[in-house]
């Protein structure tokens, strides 16, 4: 196995927990490592959802395995997250798995240029946390013999599926970043960005980043890597 040096303790802490939050939705999740120099991209799919999540997490050196010097690899999410060693901050790269679909369609690296009208980050919370309360609402009232997994999936497709205001990005994504620890209530104020290139919107915070497709817009923007 190879070993990343992770910058310090807390880079190893957060990726450990970014790690737990992907196995919390799916015990089998897979993710998808790039690293090139001194930052290492993890991407996950977290199956609720239908969002790819991105975490950066900073190498305390470059990285370097033999003649090779950038690492790309998809790998069991739950053997990398047994492998961190948060109070030594490193981890060891597992075996290769072969990947998921969406492995092989990620998002561009450059051509993000910023989009309008993304609410701050508490509205964002609150248009999440209203979500919740209308699900829960109205699956509530549905009866018994009627409380089957369409119409549960009919009631979250509606309410999820929405966009926020007029960006074009779906709760759900939003939803997502809060799920996995991107979107902080002790965050800082200016924390929440969203950037869009190509087919693609990418809700960015500093803690992780949350890529989504637009809907109606083909196979523009997708890059296989």
């Amino acid at each position: 196995m190879t070993d990343l040096h992770l910058a310090d303790d807390g880079e190893a802490a957060d990726l450990a927990a970014f790690l737990s939050r992907l196995l919390r939705y799916d015990r089998s999740a897979a993710v998808r490592l790039q690293a090139a120099g001194t930052a290492l991209a993890v991407f996950g799919r977290p199956p609720s959802f239908e969002v790819l999540a991105v975490r950066a997490v900073r190498l305390a050196k470059p990285y370097e395995d033999g003649l090779d010097v950038t690492l790309d690899v998809t790998v069991s999410a739950g053997e990398l997250l047994e492998s961190v060693d948060e109070q030594a901050g490193t981890a060891a790269v597992p075996g290769a798995v072969t990947g998921p679909p969406w492995a092989g369609v990620l998002p561009p690296r450059g051509g993000w240029r910023p989009e309008p009208g993304l609410p701050a980050p508490q509205a964002l919370r609150a248009t999440v946390a209203a979500a919740v309360r209308e699900f829960r609402s109205r699956t509530d009232e549905l009866a018994p013999d009627g409380r089957t997994r369409d119409a549960l999936d009919r009631i979250g497709r509606d309410i999820w599926s929405r966009t926020v205001g007029a960006t074009g990005l779906p709760v759900r994504a939003v939803h997502a970043a809060q799920s996995l620890g991107f979107l902080r209530p002790a965050g800082p104020a200016d924390e929440a960005v969203l950037l869009s290139a190509g087919a693609w919107l990418r809700l960015r915070t500093p803690f992780g980043s949350i890529a989504v497709r637009r809907a109606g817009l083909g196979s523009l923007g997708v890059s296989v890597r």
